[in-house]
């Protein structure tokens, strides 16, 4: 019983009374807190998928009847490429556009993932379409947004990763961001295509991409036709690469992975990191002076001797590695570019010789280290007939 615990004492009744009504409202009070603090708990883990997508697309009624586009790019969603495919793809009325990009440029991200840190989600504006940009890769917008966790749908009829800027030809497929969202969608069993303007430096302009879209759109259209039909090849994700003018290209052409790389060209640079030009060229980091404070508070910590209250002990707060100093480490700086070599391969079937010659190279991706022959077989039909039905 509550009184109990001031059964024996020898304070005056009164005075015991008041205790006993101070506990009681002490207790009372913890019992709210303890009540708080779960609420609060609860308030925090992460939204269903349900109110994720209802806060958007209350505001945008999904048509049942038009099939669902998921858009996602490696470039970012603010990029050029993006903004004029979406643009064309709600200007045609019939499909349900939904757009899942990295918020910031991931082109050479390649098929990386984000574990062990938190992906950050946010809405964003584009017309016409129910968009979001995220703090990840573009492997990461694809396999969210097909996870049922984001949007109240997990399997659109067909993904499209683009317009990227520049060309993922030959082993440029391995690093492209662009190319690892539309292989993530295949792997998740949900048709995509890649798409890359081949741009040049001081030749090309962002309008180009416009012409791009206009150039890729029949291609667009029959793929999403006939995969409601069944007619889309099967277990395979088209890569097209569009040439540098795009509105004077010579028409789609049926093209195989080459083995074409850039070479990777590691330059040193000075002791400081940031590049000439950049805000930071001139001045350290805070956070970099901050993360110095951090590990010199640190030191100081491990060599504090803690003595406790039993005699002749003593203990020392560990830190491991971060109590070394910087200056007892040797630090370089590197940045990496991709250098132009020339090629050897003269067969014209190959992605980058159709491209350099002026085609829209179209080359079918497996997921098997070799494209079957009859995957090949069955891209070049459908985008044969694909492409002749457009024109009738």
């Amino acid at each position: 019983m509550t009184s109990t615990s001031v059964k024996n004492n020898f304070l005056p009744p009164g005075l015991v009374s008041n205790l006993q009504e101070v506990l009681s409202k002490k207790n009372n009070e913890s019992d709210k807190a303890n009540d708080q603090v779960k609420a609060n708990a609860e308030s925090t883990q992460p939204s269903s998928s349900t109110s994720v997508s209802d806060a958007v697309e209350d505001e945008q009624a999904i048509d049942s009847s038009k099939p669902i586009v998921l858009v996602t790019n490696g470039d970012g969603i603010d990029s050029p490429g993006l903004a004029y495919l979406v643009e064309a793809l709600v200007r045609e009325g019939l499909y349900n556009v939904h757009v899942c990009a990295p918020q910031s440029d991931k082109s050479v991200s390649g098929h990386s993932v984000t574990l062990q840190e938190t992906v950050a989600v946010s809405s964003a504006e584009i017309d016409g379409a129910t968009a979001f940009e995220v703090s990840g890769t573009p492997v990461d917008c694809v396999s969210l947004a097909l996870s049922g966790a984001l949007f109240s749908w997990s399997k659109p009829l067909l993904v499209i990763s683009g317009i990227n800027r520049g060309s993922s030809c030959g082993h440029q497929m391995f690093y492209s961001g662009v190319v690892a969202g539309a292989r993530e969608a295949m792997i998740c069993g949900v048709p995509s295509l890649s798409i890359s303007l081949n741009w040049k430096k001081d030749e090309s302009k962002d309008t180009d991409f416009k012409d791009a879209v206009a150039v890729c759109s029949p291609l667009i259209n029959a793929a999403i036709r006939d995969i409601e039909k069944g007619r889309f090849p099967k277990s395979c994700s088209l890569n097209i690469e569009i040439p540098t003018s795009p509105l004077t290209n010579k028409g789609f052409k049926l093209t195989k992975q080459s083995m074409w790389r850039s070479t990777p060209n590691w330059q040193a640079v000075s002791a400081n990191r940031y590049p000439a030009g950049h805000f930071m060229s001139n001045q350290q980091s805070l956070g970099i002076q901050l993360a110095q404070l951090g590990r010199d508070a640190s030191a100081a910590g491990a060599a504090r001797r803690l003595t406790t209250q039993k005699k002749n002990v003593v203990e020392i707060e560990s830190v491991g590695v971060a109590g070394k100093s910087d200056f007892n480490r040797v630090k370089k700086f590197f940045r990496l570019q991709f250098l132009d070599q020339d090629q050897e391969e003269d067969d014209e079937d190959l992605d980058f010789r159709a491209l350099e010659s002026g085609f829209i190279a179209v080359t079918p991706l497996s997921l098997s280290p070799h494209i079957e022959t009859d995957i090949q077989t069955a891209a070049l039909d459908w985008i044969s007939a694909a492409l002749h039905g457009e024109e009738q």
